[in-house]
């Protein structure tokens, strides 16, 4: 297949995203429309330790006046997530289920608020909107390779970290580019909205940045010669690596990117609670098990990354 092929296949693929429901019991729908947030602002030097979290509660109690109360009432837990971050929470072209170790991830929260991992109702938000739809509680809490950094923790908080990943970049197999210096003057893609997009801009010399939507319309862009390199965590890339055999990832990670569960700071016993999960899920093999049944092809499932606590 051409790489014209290739692109023209990626675009159907993005244009039937938005067409497809989920039959699955995990209902599923698009976040409500919003007029354009604010952009980010760039972080600055870290003056925080982004990975500690609030300590979790003794127990996975439900307690009157509580966050998870109110979900429960609800009946199901909103999860924002991305639809195209293959591995982690894309949407399946033949089954049209959004699943992944993201996914997962909440499904087992879902679990400890409700007693089953099908009370969850997923919502896809894109990168640039994560934050603000934590902040006007459009969903319960954002679970989407998101970076968890001191800057973010202003406006909503975070568990503790759940994955460790790092960024990198994506050429083609004909590239002779081997890492992300070598781009300098060059375009590359990222997801507006993500850490990964700042992160180009403090390369010297700088290549040129490239915002899209998220990471699968960089791909198209990629495969269409407007963009010349993808450059995230190089989890996303992996994936993106996976729907193209004419690209390859290159290099070491530049950059650490600890994933954490963005939640809203008027619910910090939610964290808590969330917290709690997570030490349960570490403890019991539940997080061991997420991550054979999705990144087994990166090797044996490691060490969970440990809780820090403030």
């Amino acid at each position: 297949m051409t790489r014209t092929r290739l692109a023209l296949a990626a675009v159907a693929l993005l244009a039937g995203l938005t067409a497809c429901t989920d039959a699955q019991p995990v209902k599923e729908t698009a976040a409500p429309a919003a007029s354009p947030p604010a952009k980010e602002a760039a972080p600055p030097a870290e003056t925080c330790d982004p990975r500690a979290s609030f300590r979790p509660t003794t127990a996975l109690q439900i307690p009157a006046g509580s966050h998870m109360k109110t979900i429960r009432d609800r009946g199901r837990l909103i999860l924002g997530t991305s639809q195209d971050t293959l591995l982690f929470a894309s949407r399946d072209p033949f089954t049209a289920k959004i699943e992944g170790f993201d996914v997962d991830m909440g499904r087992e929260i879902a679990r400890a608020v409700l007693g089953s991992p099908d009370k969850l109702e997923i919502r896809v938000v894109p990168r640039a909107k994560r934050i603000e739809a934590v902040q006007k509680g459009t969903v319960d809490l954002v679970i989407n390779t998101m970076t968890a950094n001191c800057a973010r923790w202003e406006q909503v908080d975070f568990s503790t970290v759940y994955y460790e990943a790092g960024q990198s970049l994506l050429v083609g197999k004909d590239s002779t580019a081997q890492r992300i210096e070598d781009m300098g003057g060059r375009p590359v893609c990222a997801a507006a909205g993500s850490t990964s997009l700042e992160n180009i801009g403090r390369v010297n010399p700088p290549p040129v940045a490239v915002a899209r939507a998220d990471f699968g319309e960089c791909l198209v862009a990629f495969q269409l010669g407007e963009v010349e390199a993808i450059s995230t965590d190089d989890t996303i890339l992996a994936g993106l690596a996976a729907q193209d055999p004419y690209a390859k990832v290159v290099g070491v990670p530049f950059t650490q990117e600890p994933y954490a569960i963005a939640i809203d700071k008027k619910h910090p016993e939610f964290t808590r609670f969330v917290n709690a999960v997570l030490e349960r899920m570490r403890g019991d093999g539940t997080w061991a098990s997420i991550h054979d049944r999705w990144l087994a092809g990166s090797g044996p499932a490691p060490q969970p990354p440990a809780a820090r606590y403030r």
